[in-house]
């Protein structure tokens, strides 16, 4: 079950990513809809198994369920578009995303979140003879999944997302468990199976042989084809490819063929979009009188190697992530790309931008930052104080670094004025010199030199000339037009009277200003709470979760009939944690060390693997524990220190990292502290089962436990755990990170868990435990 839901999870949030041209609020979106049907399934669902006859049947139907929705919500997350979209490449807004993704995902989630509590009480009738109780019954199955997922998210991660589609992964899945329901609804004599057995028993047979005929023939291909060809309807589909970083798709129109990244266009060939490209390149490349040694980080390929190429330029350093990109490009691309691609004068790296300028020994003239807009952490890096201080180290005297972002030469709104102004106001903070010009995408250029960036029209049409440079923009009258003072008026007129706020590794401002952006454009009736959230502080917060503290204090102190009930409300802040603490790891380890993809494989890995270790030693030890209760407030206690030392351990300064000690260091903090981030969180699910079915008396002495509920406690507490994930989802990488910070984040969950802490320290000798 772990196995198939991890590798369910990502296959649809992938394919979903290139269907809403994802970015991080898309991301989040879609993740909390995967958790709270989760969650729904586990309670709603599965609290009916307490009360069922038939329980294996019934974990079976779900089973079969879930093998049968799964390649249609795969299928149905390409398609979806032609049914409530007039064109291919339009985009959704914020109610269409959730929506759409909600149905698609309901069918497959929840009948997975019902397994859990289904296999929960299963479990516990499978071993009531042996001893063991019903809470170490309900841990084992979680400890099962737990290991189940780490197996399957390292088995897709590495192995079969590089060789098969997604139509095929989960056709492979699906056959994967209608073979284990037949196996398990395989009649057994002398018993004789009833009608419902021998119905399931005939639909997992029928399922498997379906899923096999699926996967040792061509049709898999045929309709994985099918249905990508109906998702780029309108466009000849050229090619489609997965790799570790995402989806590569290549459409061709009218002899021009477009590379899509993640759903998102990249590159146009043959025929790029001329005017974008020559305004990028040629003004900073005019801006320098000797432009030799050029860095570009990202979105070279198709154009603008090209652009820098006319110019006097001995060396560029040309950084792409992704290796697929450039394969496809090369293959389906124009003499244009394969010969800015082969020129000699062009050495290309496959490497994270930021860590191959934290690591190289080289200088630069120009820096370029080929990313239109940082709409995500990941792209944040390259555009935060401490990447530009980065930069600056890596320039030659006269070095500049070239950037842009949206714009407009009419009307800016109040999202673009906030974006361009922290983007600006973060540049002017490393650079004393900021040159604008300003139009429909507004381009940044700044330098330690004032000389360079005083150069008027005349000069730079001169060079341009001199140079006998050939465009089919950049002329003297169009270079004059772009830089008259009216239009740099107007851009400063409109950044008056905003905030002065500096975007940084942790604080990311200019993520959410992104996000707040994309929002305007697809769901501008949703422009107020992103303001709200905007002016969130966090003695507001703070002030919050002390009041609904007490308030809930004081409720429980009325009507102390239920003594159980902080339990699931522990469960539920340590799951929103726990998210928190996975997204400010992986956040922290990118931005000091560079999106190196398989690391962060390794720290999720990591972090499951402490929460399976944890949870498993709890489990064995359950029936033998003494005073629970303790065992649970002390893990709670260490939650809170937890939140408050986590942003302290990553407070050095990524200059530092060149050092091989400090480099090792760092390193194995991260490490150390995504395995205790996992151990922590998952200690707690055992103990707090067992609290909940009864746990031991407080004079510490072996009694017999509560017969409790299992299904409603195992359903209650897993729904729990996986809502607070959706919200930690939802919340985490889209407001408390970029707005709060990671230091202020972390206080927060701090007060989070301390007021868990305080409610279950209440109650604790209430419900008849010595602490």
């Amino acid at each position: 079950m772990g196995l198939s839901g991890i590798v369910a999870q990502i296959i649809l949030l992938r394919e979903l990513l290139v269907s809403f041209l994802g970015n991080e609020l898309v991301l989040g979106i879609i993740l909390a809809n995967w958790l709270i049907l989760e969650a729904a399934g586990s309670f709603l669902i599965g609290k009916t198994a307490e009360a069922a006859k038939r329980k294996q049947e019934l974990y079976l139907l779900f089973q079969l369920l879930f093998s049968l929705t799964l390649p249609l919500a795969v299928y149905f997350s390409r398609v979806f578009k032609t049914i409530i979209l007039p064109s291919p490449g339009e985009a959704v807004g914020f109610a269409s995303i959730f929506a759409v993704s909600f149905l698609i995902l309901l069918p497959v989630a929840v009948t997975h979140g019902a397994l859990f509590t289904f296999g929960s009480k299963l479990y516990c009738l499978g071993v009531r003879d042996t001893g063991a109780s019903q809470a170490s019954s309900i841990s084992w199955v979680y400890v099962l999944e737990t290991f189940g997922s780490i197996l399957g998210g390292l088995l897709l991660t590495f192995i079969l997302i590089q060789r098969f589609h997604s139509f095929t992964i989960a056709c492979a899945v699906s056959m994967v468990n209608a073979v284990i329901s037949a196996v398990l609804l395989w009649p057994k004599p002398p018993q004789r199976p009833g009608p419902l057995n021998r119905s399931l028993w005939g639909a997992s047979i029928l399922l498997t042989v379906s899923y096999s005929l699926l996967l040792f023939s061509p049709l898999a291909g045929r309709i994985h084809l099918s249905s990508i060809r109906t998702q780029w309807r309108g466009l000849e589909l050229v090619h489609t490819e997965n790799s570790i970083y995402g989806n590569i798709t290549v459409t061709g129109r009218d002899g021009q063929m477009t590379f899509f990244t993640d759903g998102v266009p990249t590159v146009t060939t043959p025929v790029p979009d001329i005017a974008s490209i020559e305004d990028f390149v040629h003004f900073p490349m005019l801006l320098q009188p000797q432009p030799e040694s050029i860095l570009i980080l990202s979105g070279g390929a198709g154009g603008m190697i090209q652009e820098v190429l006319k110019h006097p330029v001995q060396r560029i350093d040309y950084v792409e992530l992704d290796p697929l990109l450039l394969r496809l490009i090369t293959r389906y691309g124009s003499p244009l790309t394969r010969q800015e691609l082969s020129d000699e004068r062009v050495e290309i790296h496959y490497t994270d931008g930021r860590f191959f300028l934290t690591r190289t020994d080289k200088r630069y003239d120009i820096v370029f930052i080929g990313l239109a807009c940082p709409q995500e952490l990941q792209t944040n890096r390259l555009f935060s104080r401490e990447f530009f201080s980065t930069a600056k180290e890596k320039m030659n005297p006269q070095g500049m670094i070239a950037l842009s972002l949206p714009g407009s030469l009419t009307y800016l709104s109040e999202e673009l004025r906030k974006l361009n102004a922290c983007v600006l106001e973060t540049l002017k903070s490393v650079f004393p010199h900021v040159r604008i010009i300003p139009g429909d995408v507004n381009l940044y250029v700044a330098s330690d030199s004032s000389n360079l960036m005083r150069l008027s029209a005349v000069d730079m049409a001169r060079r341009l000339e001199e140079r006998r440079i050939t465009t089919n923009l950049i002329t003297g009258p169009y270079i004059d037009y772009r830089l008259q003072e009216q239009w740099l008026n107007g851009y400063e007129q409109a950044l008056e009277k905003l905030p002065l706020r500096i975007n940084s590794d942790f604080r990311p401002l200019a993520v959410f200003y992104s996000l707040s952006y994309w929002n305007a454009l697809f769901s501008p009736y949703l422009a107020g709470i992103f303001n709200w959230i905007e002016g969130v502080r966090l003695s507001t917060i703070a002030v919050l979760i002390a009041a609904a503290s007490l308030v809930v204090s004081a409720v429980f102190a009325f009507r102390p009939a239920n003594l159980r009930a902080p339990l699931p409300y522990a469960i539920a802040t340590t799951g929103f944690c726990s998210m928190v603490f996975d997204l400010a790891i992986i956040f922290t380890f990118q931005t000091l060390f560079g999106y190196l993809y398989y690391q962060i494989g390794l720290l999720v890995t990591v972090f499951m693997a402490g929460a399976a270790l944890s949870s498993l030693l709890a489990t064995r030890r359950l029936d033998r524990m003494t005073n629970i209760a303790s065992a649970f407030l002390i893990s709670e206690l260490c939650l809170v220190g937890f939140s408050l030392l986590l942003p302290f351990a990553f407070m050095i300064p990524s200059r530092s990292l060149d050092k091989p000690s400090v480099y090792l260091l760092l390193y194995a903090l991260f490490l150390s502290m995504s395995f205790v981030s996992g151990v922590l969180t998952g200690i707690q699910f055992p103990l707090v089962t067992s609290l909940h079915l009864g746990g031991t008396s407080e004079t510490g002495q072996r009694k017999r436990r509560i017969a409790g509920k299992p299904a409603h406690t195992a359903g209650l507490l897993y729904g729990a755990d996986l809502l607070g994930g959706y919200f930690g989802g939802l919340i985490g990488g889209v407001i408390l990170l970029p707005i709060l910070g990671l230091k202020n984040t972390c206080f927060i969950l701090g007060m989070i868990k301390g007021s868990s802490l305080f409610l279950n320290l209440l109650y604790a000798g209430k419900r008849g435990h010595r602490v």
